[in-house]
């Protein structure tokens, strides 16, 4: 084989791998030194390094030929770009200060609550991505023709038109299923995060089928990742490729565009691509200009590096005490706080601590605008096991644990599943001490059971942290009981009052004896329910008997 085909057949293979790897071509990043590595060697098999000569006896011996200086120094200079440079232009010992800023500023807030705003139960989370693949995999169960041709992509949790939703993609399930739909796959899965009975498949928009075209199980130029890299972006940091759907319900996707800001290192991200999952359209935008509709810029796993390089660093590289040094408790949990935006949350802890935190702290999606509230607590796998052992007989694992305001204590909510992983329980442990548990079967029992746990706390949380209680003294127009798993609830409103209040013989041994025309008095707090759970309760007419009975 001549020197001219040699090259021809290395050229067409770089092309071919070139077309298959689609390595980043920029300053911090390897996969096209990897690829000059493979074909430089490949040059040098094909121009027959070794013979094979007759040594001493006649014993075959192997002499390496003089080598092409070309292919080597190639060899050389990626082997140094892949292993010194990035020891040198991203080794912490002379950017710590660098690594550490990256997060950017830090505001220190004091309580958790002023940040997460009062929520009612229906808008409690209560499916996590586990429980959302279960469902929606029951769903393409139950659509035969469809289940056979494709499968459930990553479900990820949004807000569309103001309701959670976690929201997945129909992908191809194999290269014949591609080539047999080439036109794409129908629909994707929408599971409510507040209610595990609103699951549907979503086909059509206003009568026109919805078709995911692009996608990461494509073949060829329908592949989402090769779509991106040949129509400009084969020199730029792509990440974190989601599916969301605007408030239309169009399908896209969302793909991170990033940079590496130290080196080989400090992965930093800069604006995002949104790409038409129909039409293939590409729209690029920074974080100041993204459309409202896109729930996140900044990937998890950046801010979460990010952090815990912020912790490392604080007193710079050389602090082998682990003095002042700060770690992030568990991966970061997409929440929604104030305004409905969506933030990164975790906790923080000192280094070697194990099941407390020294605060909070909550990322903006978007612009990375990060607060850390200083303020003590259990840490997510600490509420985790506090809620499984309220309930430790019947062998429930519990989901990750969401914050919430409720009554103005920060309160982890999460659910007990069984081994099946369906929704058995629910449960609320108070994140500053995560001895105060409320467990039941439904969210209000739950609710009820953990206003009662606080009640009985007595001081172990700051009275900061508590609502204000409502004293009223009126009468009983109607009063009701409800049993629901076992239990008694009284259901009742007062004169004068235009709102249903709920309560139990838990609170009050008052309440099975209480009859209309009753003067009662009750305190509670704005917790935003729609029925409103009752703090006290105390029947005067049984009070004022009982004392009058006493005296004669």
């Amino acid at each position: 084989m001549t020197k001219l085909l040699k090259f021809l057949f290395l050229f067409i293979t770089g092309i071919i791998l070139l077309y298959i790897y689609m390595p980043t071509i920029n300053f911090g990043f390897t996969g096209l030194a990897a690829l000059l590595i493979f074909l430089a060697i490949g040059w040098t098999l094909l121009n027959n390094p070794f013979t094979l000569i007759q040594g001493h006896n006649n014993t075959p011996t192997i002499k390496l030929n003089k080598l092409s200086k070309v292919p080597l120094i190639l060899i050389t200079i990626t082997v140094i770009y892949m292993t010194i440079v990035p020891a040198i232009t991203g080794w912490p010992i002379f950017h710590s200060e660098r690594y550490r800023n990256l997060i950017g500023d830090v505001k220190p807030e004091a309580n958790l609550s002023t940040h997460m705003l009062p929520i009612s139960l229906d808008r409690i989370r209560v499916v996590d991505q586990a429980l959302a693949e279960l469902l929606g995999d029951k769903v393409l169960g139950s659509q035969s023709a469809l289940g056979s041709q494709v499968t459930l992509g990553t479900f990820n949790i949004q807000k569309v038109n103001n309701d959670l939703y976690w929201v997945a993609p129909l992908l191809h399930s194999g290269f014949f299923k591609w080539r047999k739909n080439t036109e794409g796959t129908n629909g994707y899965v929408m599971v409510n995060a507040c209610n595990e009975r609103d699951v549907k498949l979503v086909q059509d928009i206003n009568g026109k089928k919805i078709f995911i075209k692009y996608q990461p199980e494509a073949y060829f130029g329908d592949n989402l990742k090769r779509h991106l890299y040949f129509n400009g972006y084969w020199a730029t940091g792509l990440t974190d490729y989601s599916f969301e759907i605007d408030d239309n319900g169009t399908p896209y996707w969302v793909v991170t565009r990033y940079k590496k800001t130290i080196g080989f290192n400090g992965e930093d991200a800069q604006g995002i691509v949104v790409l038409n999952a129909q039409t293939g359209e590409i729209k690029d935008y920074n974080i100041s200009n993204a459309p409202a509709w896109i729930d996140r810029i900044q990937p998890g796993n950046f801010i979460e590096k990010q952090l815990n390089d912020w912790g490392e660093y604080v007193k710079g590289y050389w602090n082998f005490s682990n003095e002042g040094k700060l770690q992030i408790t568990e991966d970061a949990t997409l929440v929604y706080g104030e305004d409905n935006k969506a933030y990164w949350y975790t906790g923080l802890t000192s280094v070697g601590a194990d099941e407390s935190t020294v605060g909070f702290v909550l990322v903006d999606t978007r612009t990375k605008k990060t607060v850390w509230y200083k303020q003590s607590g259990a840490t997510e796998y600490a509420a985790q096991n506090s809620a499984k052992g309220k309930v430790q007989e019947k062998g429930y694992s519990a989901s990750q644990p969401i914050p919430y305001n409720i009554n103005n204590i920060p309160t982890y909510v999460m659910t007990l599943k069984d081994q099946g992983g369906l929704v058995k329980m629910y449960a609320m442990v108070a994140i500053e001490d995560y001895t105060i548990v409320g467990v039941g079967n439904t969210l209000r029992e739950t609710l009820m059971a953990y206003k009662n746990a606080f009640n009985q706390s007595g001081n172990k949380i700051s009275t900061k942290s508590k609502t204000i209680k409502n004293l009223v003294k009126s009468i009983i127009t109607r009063i009701n009981g409800d049993v629901k798993n076992g239990n008694t609830y009284y259901y009742f409103s007062l004169k004068g009052e235009n709102r249903i209040f709920i309560g139990s013989s838990q609170i009050s041994n008052d309440f099975p004896i209480t009859n209309i025309g009753d003067s009662v008095y009750i305190t509670f707090e704005n917790d935003n329910q729609d029925v409103t759970d009752v703090s006290t309760f105390t029947n005067k007419n049984i009070r004022t008997n009982n004392k009058t009975t006493s005296a004669k």
